[in-house]
């Protein structure tokens, strides 16, 4: 099983992109007299990235309805596969995404509280950005989270949880704090900024894009209908917008171990350019080949590997051994390697950069909003902008021939009986490998696309809703987790989850 620690990157401002990544820091233990700000940033912003690009990616990619194994990989991810919850929480073996999001949240403590010190706005704007979108990923999992109480080490060892709801809201509210912050700040990060090079706008359109996509997220709640008009208000008196670019991480990989893009080294190539044991294991689902089919998809060819003219799926669960499961008989990812030593789909480079929110998504974020009437725009041209910005990033084009593509009848936005639905799903093709844990949250939102659920459920039709506190957690905050109720189930919803 992927075991994802902290990866964090020390970056010397006015260096060189070869020297990004050439000492290693540990932001569990920052030393704030010998690490500046513009050291703990970059390393802060590298982490989160990896985070999405391999653990996170993990989890979406089964329980999204994009991924199963190969029979090589038939021991692999069984928590996952079998939606084991007590082996997920599990202290040694399980998964670690309260540990690591809370480490995550703690470093991001260490700058804001640092650039307050140092009256750094922007970086104190990018610090409570990038815990809001940390504390919307706790709660997406485990739905009621410790957030006044957290992050505060040995003064409170026992942190009370507050409601989900909650938690989103003030999560928000300290987004727009953080855009507030970054808009007056006179201090300016450069090169240390591996997001967004300093530059204020797209941090305040990466704060929005994360605000509409925490909205969306409770599209299902109805007592939450007013909030949610009175927060896109504030969006757009804002005035920045949303995303108009891929939000890509890079500081500067190398073709070294442990400074390879995360996504790389962990499901493709190593720094010796010998595959990985992921590469082998994990193939895509039957389910996601016959979208692709579905639509006539040329996305399909740029991502994975034909065998013999056709591509070829594993069913999420398997746990036979069967000749048309095996790696040799079935589609791998496609990679330089299998693409004429040229970058393809998904699989660029070894130092390509981390797409923590696409240009795609964005798109399609706005076109459900404006279909939902809570901005203006054209739905339509949203939507087939989302479908653009895919291709485009999928091909390594400035600007792909969609036209055959979006004029069939199920792919046409003014053909659908759902316009949401036709969104969701080409969204979900869209964050394929990408951003996967989106699609979960999706799918729990809406039950779109209506993927099959894993056949090593042990219920029938039945697929898993949040995680179950870890045990890390009820070892030193028994009697607050206790108070949250029934944690032994994978079945209770979070609380935007009113499907």
């Amino acid at each position: 099983m992927i075991k994802i620690g902290l990866m964090s990157f020390l970056l010397f401002a006015s260096t060189s992109c070869k020297d990004f990544l050439d000492v290693n820091v540990n932001p569990n233990s920052p030393i704030k007299e010998n690490l500046s700000l513009n050291a703990k940033l970059p390393a802060a912003l590298v982490t989160s990235a990896a985070y999405e690009a391999t653990q996170l990616n993990l989890i979406g990619g089964l329980w999204g309805g994009y991924w199963g194994t190969s029979n090589e990989g038939i021991s692999s991810f069984g928590s996952l596969k079998m939606y084991n919850g007590p082996a997920i929480r599990d202290t040694r073996d399980g998964l670690a995404v309260w540990e690591s999001t809370y480490n995550n949240l703690f470093y991001y403590k260490e700058i804001l509280e640092q650039a307050e010190i140092e009256d750094a706005q922007f970086y104190s704007g990018i610090a409570k950005i990038m815990m809001g979108y940390h504390f919307f990923i706790l709660v997406d999992f485990y739905n009621n989270v410790p957030y006044e109480d957290a992050l505060k080490g040995s003064a409170i060892l026992h942190p009370s949880y507050e409601s989900g709801k909650d938690v989103y809201k003030k999560s928000i509210d300290l987004i727009t704090q953080g855009i507030e912050s970054i808009k007056v700040a006179s201090l300016l990060p450069a090169n240390d900024d591996v997001l967004f090079k300093g530059n204020k706008t797209k941090w305040a359109k990466f704060g929005n894009t994360l605000k509409l996509r925490a909205l969306l997220r409770q599209s299902e709640v109805a007592s939450q209908a007013s909030y949610i008009t009175e927060e896109i208000a504030k969006i757009v008196q804002e005035g920045s917008g949303f995303l108009e670019e891929d939000a890509s991480v890079n500081p500067g990989f190398l073709n070294t171990a442990s400074k390879i893009n995360p996504f790389y080294e962990t499901y493709y190539r190593n720094n010796s350019g010998v595959a990985v044991a992921n590469y082998a294991n994990i193939r895509p689902s039957q389910y996601l080949i016959g979208k692709y089919k579905e639509f006539n998809d040329p996305r399909l060819g740029q991502n994975y590997v034909s065998i013999n003219g056709d591509f070829k799926g594993v069913i999420f669960g398997e746990n036979m051994i069967k000749d048309e499961y095996a790696a040799v008989n079935t589609s791998a990812l496609k990679g330089p390697n299998e693409n004429g030593n040229q970058p393809a789909g998904i699989i660029k480079s070894f130092n390509q950069s981390i797409v923590l929110i696409s240009l795609a998504e964005s798109n399609f974020l706005r076109a459900e909003a404006v279909e939902r009437d809570w901005i203006t725009g054209i739905a339509s041209q949203l939507y087939q902008s989302g479908i653009q910005a895919s291709f485009n990033y999928l091909f390594n084009v400035t600007h792909y021939n969609i036209q055959s593509y979006i004029n069939q009848t199920n792919v046409n936005y003014a053909s659908a009986t759902n316009k949401i639905e036709r969104i969701i799903t080409q969204k979900w093709l869209s964050l394929n490998n990408i951003n996967n844990i989106q699609s979960w949250n999706d799918f729990r939102r809406l039950g779109y696309p209506n993927f099959p659920n894993s056949v090593s459920s042990p219920v029938p039709n039945g697929y898993p809703l949040r995680f179950m506190y870890p045990e890390t957690e009820i070892n030193t905050n028994n009697q607050n987790v206790v108070s949250q109720g029934d944690n032994g189930v994978l079945t209770n919803r979070v609380w935007w989850d009113a499907n």
